[in-house]
C-alpha cells in the first residue's frame, strides 16, 4: 500500500503505529498466565463481616513438581511479600489447612492450593469433595499437562485411549463447584472472575478448580492493567420473596411448638448475635445442627443442644413433637435429621440456597440467615411461646444436664476401666478458656463433642462431619490458628486418624503454629466397631485385635509426635490430663496427649435412629436379629410431611 506514498505519509503512518504501541504500553502490560494469575489474586478483597476489607486470599500453599514448579513457582516467588506461600508434607493435607482457613472465617477470606500433575493433583481430590459437601471456598491450582502436547505423554500423565483431552484433572469436576483447564493463557481473563464469583457466592459457595497446562503458565501475553485493578467483594444478603415470606410469618404465628434449627449458615452470615436475640424474646428453643453448633453458645438459654443422631435428649424430644421447625442454614442432611425420621412437623427452611430450601417438603424461604431472622422478629413482635411449652423446655434441658454431668464426670466406672471419649472430653472441656476452638472430623469424637462439649464462646466448635474424614484434624488445627491466633485451639483425634495423616504436625511446628492435640488411642477404628456390633456384625477388621497382622503393633504416639518436634506426653490418668491440658493451652507450640481410652463406649443418652443398611440374608442369628429391627426403623422414616393448612 505505502508503494507509491511520499516521505511525509509513511512518517505520519509511522508516528500513529507509535502511538498505537505507546497507548497500548500503557493500558496492556506483558506478563505469563502464572503472573497474572498470582497477581490477580492478591488485587482481590472481602467486606468483613465487621465492615472492613481484608484480602481475599491469605497465601497460596504449595508442594512443587514438574508440572507448576517453573510456571506458578516462579510467579509467587514474585509476589510473595502480598500472596504469601507456605508449604506443607501432604497434598491432601495442604489443602485440608486451606478449607478449615475458609471455615473459621466464616467464608470471608480463603486460601488456593497448588500441586503438580500426577499424584500431587489427585491427592487433592479428597479434599476438593470435602469442601464441595460442606460449601467451604477453596481454590485448587494443579498442574496439568502440555497443552501443546509436544512432549506428550509427559511425566506423570494419565493417558485415556479413546479420549485425548482427558487428563488426571478431570477427577476434580464433579467435586468442584466450577471447573476450567486453562489452555491458553487469555483464558483467565474470563476464568478468574467467574471463579470469584462462585468463592464469594453465599448460596454457590464451594471449591473452585482452575487446570493450569504448565506450558501454558510460562507462556507470556499483553493483559489489560485495568484485569489487575483492586476489588472489593461484597457478599450479598438475599431477602426473602414476600409470597414465601407471608407464608412463613403466618405458620410461625400459629405455631404453638415451634424449634429453631440453626445450621452453619448461622455462622457464615454472622447472625449469631440475631439468632440469639429472636430465641431470647420468643423463647422458641434452638437445637443445633454439627455445622451451626457455637452459633449459639451453649450456656444460653434457649440452647437445647446438639440435634439428631449426635444429638441431645431434649433437642431431639422436642424435634420429634415440634408443630413447626425454623430450619436457618442447614442441608438437613440425614444424622440431623435422624434419617428423615425424626421431624415430624412443617419445616420452614430459610436457606439461600434453593436446593436446600426444598428438602423435606419444606416451605422455603430463600434469604439470608442474618436478613431473615430479623425480618421475622420485625414481622412478628408478638411471637412467644407458652408457659407451659417453656417449662417443658427447661424440665428436657434439665435432666440433660444432668445426664452430661454423669458422663463427662473423671469418676470411672471400675479401677481397671479405661476413660470413656466423654470423659476425656469433660476433662479437656473443664480445663480450657471460654473462647477455645474445638476441632474435630471423623471417627467416635464427633458424635461425642456434638453432645458434650460445652462452647463458651460463638465460633468456639470447629467440625468436618460433612464429609466426615479422617486425617482432617491436624491439618485443620493450623488453618484454625492461621485465622484465629488469638484464640487457643484443641484438637481430638483418635489413633486411627492419627495414623491415616499426621504429617502436617510436622508443619505445624516449622510454622510456629499453636495448637494442643488430644489423642485418644483406642487401638483401632472403635467407632465402626461399634457401628458393626450394633448392625449385628462380628468383630472384624476394625480394632487392631481383630485385624489380620502377624504382630499386633504397640504405637508409641508419644514418640512419634516427639520425632516431628512437638511437646509430647502421656496422660496415664483423667486426672493427669486436666493438669496437662491446662498448662498445654497456655503455650505457644504444638503440645500433645496421648491417653487410652475404652473402645467400647459412647453416650447412651440422647441420639436417634439412623439409616444404616443391614443385611436382609444372613447366616448369623444377630445379623438377622438387627435386620428386623432396622426394617422397623425405616418405618420411622417421614413419607413427606403435609404442607400447612390452606398453603
Amino acid at each position: 500500500m505505502l508503494l507509491h506514498a511520499t516521505a511525509w505519509q509513511i512518517n505520519i503512518v509511522i508516528l500513529l503505529h507509535s502511538g498505537t504501541r505507546q497507548a497500548r504500553d500503557m493500558t496492556h502490560v506483558r506478563l505469563t498466565m502464572a503472573q497474572a494469575l498470582t497477581r490477580y489474586l492478591a488485587a482481590q478483597s472481602i467486606r468483613q463481616l465487621d465492615g472492613s476489607t481484608a484480602p481475599a486470599f491469605a497465601g497460596v500453599w504449595a508442594i512443587f513438581g514438574h508440572g507448576n514448579v517453573a510456571g506458578l513457582g516462579e510467579a509467587l516467588y514474585a509476589t510473595k511479600d502480598d500472596l504469601p506461600t507456605f508449604r506443607g508434607h501432604n497434598e491432601q493435607g495442604m489443602a485440608h489447612a486451606a478449607i478449615a482457613y475458609a471455615k473459621q472465617s466464616n467464608r470471608r477470606r480463603m486460601m488456593a492450593v497448588t500441586s503438580s500433575i500426577g499424584p500431587g493433583a489427585t491427592n487433592m481430590v479428597t479434599a476438593a469433595a470435602l469442601a464441595h459437601v460442606n460449601r467451604l471456598p477453596v481454590l485448587f491450582l494443579p498442574g496439568d499437562v502440555f497443552a501443546d502436547r509436544r512432549p506428550d505423554p509427559v511425566l506423570q500423565q494419565v493417558e485415556d485411549f479413546t479420549d485425548g483431552t482427558v487428563s488426571a484433572n478431570d477427577c476434580f469436576r464433579p467435586v468442584s463447584r466450577f471447573f476450567d483447564r486453562i489452555t491458553r493463557p487469555e483464558q483467565i481473563l474470563q476464568a478468574l472472575p467467574k471463579a470469584m464469583a462462585v468463592l464469594t457466592d453465599p448460596a454457590d459457595c464451594g471449591p473452585v478448580t482452575l487446570s493450569l497446562c504448565q506450558d501454558v503458565q510460562a507462556e507470556a501475553y499483553d493483559f489489560p492493567v485495568s484485569f489487575f485493578a483492586p476489588k472489593t467483594h461484597e457478599i450479598r444478603r438475599q431477602k426473602a420473596d414476600q409470597n414465601e415470606f407471608d407464608v412463613a410469618i403466618d405458620v410461625l404465628a400459629k405455631a404453638k411448638r415451634p424449634l429453631i434449627i440453626a445450621g452453619g449458615g448461622v455462622r457464615y452470615s454472622g447472625a449469631s448475635d440475631d439468632l440469639a436475640a429472636f430465641a431470647t424474646r420468643t423463647g422458641i428453643p434452638v437445637a443445633s445442627t454439627q455445622a451451626g453448633k457455637s452459633a449459639l453458645i451453649d450456656s444460653h438459654d434457649q440452647n437445647l443442644g446438639s440435634l439428631g443422631v449426635t444429638g441431645s435428649s431434649a433437642a431431639n424430644a422436642l424435634a420429634e413433637t415440634a408443630d413447626v421447625v425454623l430450619s436457618v442454614g442447614s442441608r438437613l442432611q440425614d444424622f440431623a435429621s435422624g434419617s428423615n425420621g425424626m421431624i415430624k412437623g412443617q419445616i420452614i427452611a430459610l436457606n439461600v440456597q434453593s436446593h436446600d430450601a426444598l428438602k423435606h417438603n419444606a416451605l422455603p424461604l430463600l434469604c439470608d440467615a442474618k436478613q431473615g431472622l430479623n425480618d421475622l422478629s420485625d414481622a412478628l413482635p408478638e411471637l412467644q411461646i407458652s408457659s407451659s411449652y417453656a417449662g417443658e423446655i427447661a424440665d428436657l434441658s434439665a435432666i440433660w444436664e444432668a445426664d452430661m454431668a454423669v458422663v463427662t464426670s473423671a469418676e470411672t466406672v471400675s479401677t481397671n476401666a479405661l476413660p470413656s471419649d466423654s470423659q476425656v472430653i469433660g476433662a479437656v472441656n473443664r480445663n480450657v478458656p471460654d473462647n477455645t476452638i474445638v476441632v474435630g472430623a471423623a471417627g467416635s469424637m464427633p458424635g461425642e463433642l456434638h453432645k458434650l462439649w460445652q462452647a463458651g464462646a460463638v465460633d468456639g466448635y470447629h467440625m468436618e462431619y460433612g464429609f466426615s474424614c479422617m486425617g482432617y484434624e491436624i491439618a485443620a488445627g493450623i488453618g484454625v490458628h492461621m485465622a484465629a491466633p488469638d484464640r487457643p485451639n484443641v484438637i481430638f483425634t483418635g489413633d486411627g486418624s492419627y495414623l491415616m495423616m499426621n504429617s502436617e504436625l510436622a508443619t505445624a511446628v516449622m510454622m510456629g503454629v499453636s495448637l494442643t492435640l488430644i489423642v485418644t488411642d483406642n487401638r483401632g477404628f472403635g467407632c465402626i466397631n461399634r457401628l458393626q456390633a450394633g448392625t449385628g456384625g462380628a468383630a472384624f477388621n476394625n480394632m487392631l485385635a481383630d485385624s489380620y497382622h502377624a504382630v499386633l503393633p504397640d504405637i508409641d504416639f508419644v514418640a512419634h509426635a516427639a520425632a516431628m518436634g512437638a511437646r509430647a506426653v502421656k496422660a496415664e490418668t483423667l486426672a493427669a490430663l486436666e493438669e496437662l491440658t491446662a498448662a498445654a493451652i497456655k503455650h505457644d507450640g504444638v503440645d500433645v496427649i496421648v491417653i487410652d481410652t475404652d473402645p467400647a463406649h459412647s453416650t447412651e443418652a440422647g441420639g436417634i435412629w439412623w439409616d444404616v443398611a443391614v443385611p436382609a440374608v444372613s447366616k448369623r442369628k444377630s445379623v438377622n436379629e438387627a435386620h428386623a429391627k432396622y426394617v422397623k426403623g425405616r418405618k420411622r422414616q417421614a413419607k413427606g410431611a403435609p404442607l400447612a393448612s390452606g398453603k
